[in-house]
Order: C-alpha cells, then structure tokens, then sequence
C-alpha cells in the first residue's frame, strides 16, 4: 500500500520580488511551478509570494541614478515579502540587485543573488572571459564584475559604448513591454558575435528579458547563461532543501 503524501505538503515558500519588469515576473512564477512541479510530480507546484512593484518608479529612479530612492521604495516591498512568510527571496532584476544586496544584510531570511548561479554556472563550464549584457547600469556595474571575477574567476566584457546604448535601449523600448522584434534579435545577435570575435567565451544574458528574445538556439557555438533560468533553478533547488 502506498503511504499517501503529508498533506498540506510541507515546502518552503519562495517569496519573489518582481514587477522589474511583469514580464519577467511572469517568468519566474511559470518556471518556479515548473520546476517544482517536475519534482514534486501530480498536481503539486511552489509556495511562491509575489509582491510587484510598479515599474514606472524603477525605470525613473534607473535612469536618473537615483539608487537612494530605488532602496527606500524597495526596502518596504522586500519588508511586505518577510510579512507574507517568505523563506528565501529573489529579485527579478539584475540591475536592481545594487539596492536589494544591502537591503537584505543582516536580516534572517536568506537572499540568492542572481550573479551566483550564473558565476557557477559559466565556471563548471571552464569558461574565463565572458560578455554582459544588460541594462546599461548592469552593463557599468562595478559591483558585478567584482563578484564575478573575484568569487567565480570570471574576466567580465562589455560591449561598446554604442552597443551598450542599443542593448539598454531595446530592453526599455521593447522587451519590458514583450514587443519582440526581428530586427532588434539581429542588432542583439550582431552584438554578441563582435564580442565572441574580440574574445569572449560566452555571453551572460544579464537582463531577466533578454532570453525573450535571443537564445542558445541562436548561436550553438557561443555558451549563452540565461540570468532568469539559473536563478530560479537555485530557487527550487533552495525550496526543494538539496
């Protein structure tokens, strides 16, 4: 006789800070409950809190470097996750890891930065110099390429200053909006082939976006890291205790 499951099912409760942007939100919420559910089997899938903040604040306070006030707007979003009863948080963004990082020292709840499964993930694969893209403050962040090269050994690229104005733009423009256009995945495409030509090993999608629009499928030859993908991964593999 088969003994039946513990009901309700006891889990962990991924609490998600999204809305940065909802299409990426969105995302995250299907491939946790996939990836869950892949394990889980039947009908169960996560024990996810979502709380989505208004986009039209982030882009302003991103594209007036307006850092200080992006940490008082989130700090009280990331307060509203640990009301609901979060055990782990993740931030849908890259760009905004730079406030929600020191938002979440010295508090309990655990905190999975983007950069860490993506810096594992490109140093299992034995790579040394790979390309960013992302938002343009993603793209100058310092704070990401120290964590990439000094925890992972991975050298950080990134495009020129005119290609850095073009990925910022089509992920403002289009891809928060899910407005995929051909010609825009042929700019992105031409962009990580210039930089596969200067060197770089691979390319992190460093937008929770971009893999909307550009994929492995794309460039068989060049290791491509989606963000989004390698972060909730380590979600599920959080929420899952292995």
């Amino acid at each position: 006789m088969t003994t039946p499951t513990a009901r309700p099912l006891p889990q962990k409760t991924i609490g998600v800070l999204g809305g940065m942007s909802n299409q990426a939100t969105a995302e995250y919420y299907r491939l946790l409950n996939e990836g869950l559910n892949a394990r889980f089997g039947g009908w169960d899938n996560g024990e996810i809190v979502i709380v989505s903040v208004n986009f039209g604040n982030i882009e302003h306070f991103v594209r007036r470097n307006e850092w200080d006030a992006a940490q008082r707007y989130l700090t009280g979003k990331v307060d509203a996750l640990e009301r609901a009863g979060a055990d782990v948080i993740l931030c849908v963004s890259n760009t905004l890891h730079r406030v929600v990082e020191p938002i979440m020292e010295g508090r309990a709840t655990p905190f999975i930065h983007i950069a860490d499964p993506t810096g594992a993930a490109m140093r299992a694969a034995g790579l040394s110099r790979v390309a960013l893209l992302g938002t343009m403050a993603t793209m100058l962040s310092e704070d990401l390429r120290r964590r990439y090269e000094e925890r992972f050994g991975v050298e950080i690229m990134v495009p020129s200053d005119a290609d850095k104005a073009t990925v910022d733009r089509i992920i403002f423009d289009e891809l928060v909006r899910r407005d995929l256009r051909p010609e825009s995945k042929a700019q992105y495409l031409e962009i990580i082939d210039r930089m596969a030509a200067d060197g770089a090993q691979g390319v992190i999608l460093g937008c929770t976006e971009i893999f909307l629009l550009v994929d492995q499928a794309d460039r068989p030859d060049v290791p491509m890291f989606n963000t989004t993908a390698l972060h909730t991964d380590a979600a599920v593999a959080f929420a899952l205790g292995d």
